[in-house]
């Protein structure tokens, strides 16, 4: 009886060992179309470190960025291989602009226009091939953007929640319910009477991916540092479906994948070039897996994070 419970707690002190390497790093995605669901958000900066070495190379980035629609500014430095821009697409969206001209980019902040009041990530991982990074920025009191790209998914609408444990150790099952502090009933992201963790629906494409950014009027940063986020399996009904699961869950079906909320660099936060835990730089990670085999520079493989 002894085994499950050593695998769960090795599950989660992998988790943790992968997390910490990997919070303040990069996610490679392309764009889709965002969810219905989802509300729009206005221009937020998006910093990116992308490999430049002459002003030719900067040249072409600008040119694939400049007046592109809902992208605001564009400002690169060739020394510091920083690209800053300021936009209302998805950080998926922007980064696949940059890489259209054949230099790799990695985002490593995010912040607002004004003084931002703190941000998070979370990697996501689950059944399958499941994986994704969502991150959270306080924009201010009452705004909260998140920005996320989540592969490997049924093509289709599935649920998005923060749940109210960052537990793990009984894979996603033991993250408990939805955040709900106020005892509400279950509701869509534009509703005032829904649990604060209910993110309505991200959307994925054909080809399994969900590329998304809102702003969320309830949801704050500091909260929800600590805790889960959960997508599920089926589209969320939003507690309007009539079963008898929709006041509680919006009936959207099991849970798939999750991921920790932890804290993360915010714009020029993250100095990171290499990963202190097994070697690996900001741009040999791109081609690595999160953990497991492949993942070690030197050799010592980390064991995979499967939850």
């Amino acid at each position: 009886m002894a085994a499950p419970a050593i695998r769960r707690s090795w599950l989660a002190s992998v988790y943790r060992k992968v997390g910490s390497c990997l919070f303040n790093s990069v996610f490679i995605a392309q764009a889709v179309p965002r969810g219905d669901d989802m509300d729009s958000a206005g221009p937020t900066k998006l910093e990116f470190a992308v490999q430049m070495t002459c002003e030719s190379c900067a040249v072409k980035v600008r040119a694939a960025l400049e007046g592109k629609p809902g992208v605001s500014s564009v400002s690169v430095d060739v020394g510091k291989e920083q690209v800053l821009v300021e936009s209302a697409l998805t950080s998926a969206e922007v980064q696949a602009l940059i890489e259209s001209t054949g230099r790799r980019a990695v985002l490593k902040g995010i912040g607002g226009s004004e003084h931002d009041l703190g941000s998070a990530v979370a990697m996501l991982a689950g059944v399958g091939r499941i994986q994704g990074v969502v991150r959270f920025l306080q924009l201010s009191e009452q705004r909260c953007l998140i920005d996320g790209t989540i592969d490997g998914l049924e093509p289709g609408p599935h649920g998005l929640h923060v749940h109210t444990l960052g537990d793990l150790t009984r894979d996603c099952l033991s993250c408990g319910e939805h955040y709900n502090p106020f005892g509400r009933q279950h509701g869509g992201p534009g509703d005032s009477e829904r649990h604060v963790g209910d993110l309505g629906n991200i959307v994925a494409g054909p080809d399994g991916r969900a590329s998304f950014r809102q702003e969320d009027s309830q949801l704050k940063v500091w909260d929800v540092i600590g805790r889960s986020l959960v997508v599920d399996a089926g589209e969320d009904d939003l507690g309007r479906g009539g079963q008898p699961l929709s006041k509680r869950t919006g009936n959207s079906g099991e849970r798939l994948a999750c991921g920790i909320i932890a804290r993360s660099a915010g714009l020029f936060q993250n100095p990171k070039q290499i990963c202190a835990c097994d070697g690996v730089t900001l741009w040999e990670e791109r081609d690595r897996p999160i953990a497991g085999k492949g993942r070690s520079k030197a050799g010592t493989e980390t064991p995979a994070a499967h939850l």
